[in-house]
């Protein structure tokens, strides 16, 4: 249970180190080994979170320890954990670049290293409804869109990341929001032109985003965070 609350912990203090946040909205989930989920109560931004500001929510949404109130699109992460037994974490955040490339109706061109991990397959929009999620029928409809995916952009709302673990999913809410932007830098210039193609997708989700370099990234936000905390 502690590793399970610092991990929570440590994945909100890393999305605010990136620059994920949105006040008090947006959200982290780290799978809990009893059932239901670990996140941050509501009313906090991500980084106000410490140990005693998460909470653990049941898949019918009671919070069963912690004080708080827990966030009403806790469904995301419930549903998408009942439906992908390999995720360990789940990011939900609205995020500025991918919001608005999630309003374009366009692929995500790898363009960079960031975009490759969500190219092949070509990352999914949950187009249900641009409102909160939540309700768990909401919920286990956006699983289901996301499937097998790292990520699904969700337009007039934002995008969530799924990874085994905080690390993974983390990241990838950050390599999303970078690669949106960076489409979106090029797209303002007359572009994109040149991206990968889907051998070199294939060769740099293994040689630029493998096990390693993610945690590497994490690490850096680790080390970020206890910098801009003390």
């Amino acid at each position: 249970m502690k590793e399970e609350i610092e991990e929570t912990v440590r994945a909100s203090r890393a999305l605010a180190a990136a620059g994920l946040t949105d006040m008090v909205w947006g959200h982290a989930a780290v799978r809990a080994q009893d059932g239901g989920v670990w996140m941050k109560a509501a009313g906090w931004g991500f980084e106000e979170v410490d140990t005693g500001r998460v909470v653990l929510v049941s898949r019918d949404g009671d919070v069963l320890h912690g004080e708080g109130k827990r966030h009403i699109e806790y469904p995301i992460h419930t549903e998408i954990m009942a439906r992908r037994p390999d995720v360990g974490c789940v990011v939900h955040t609205h995020a500025p670049a991918l919001s608005a490339f999630a309003s374009l109706d366009v692929e995500l061109r790898p363009l960079s290293h960031d975009a490759v991990p969500f190219c092949e397959p070509q990352l999914p929009r949950f187009t249900q409804t641009g409102a909160l999620i939540a309700t768990a029928e909401l919920g286990a409809a956006l699983a289901e869109k996301l499937g097998d995916a790292n990520a699904v952009l969700m337009p007039q709302h934002g995008a969530v990341t799924a990874g085994p673990d905080a690390a993974t999913a983390v990241m990838y809410a950050v390599l999303l929001e970078r690669a949106c932007r960076t489409q979106l830098m090029a797209m303002s210039a007359g572009g994109p032109k040149v991206w990968s193609d889907p051998a070199e997708v294939e060769l740099k989700n293994r040689q630029v985003w493998n096990a390693d370099q993610r945690e590497a990234g994490w690490q850096y936000l680790r080390r970020l965070t206890e910098r801009t905390s003390s």
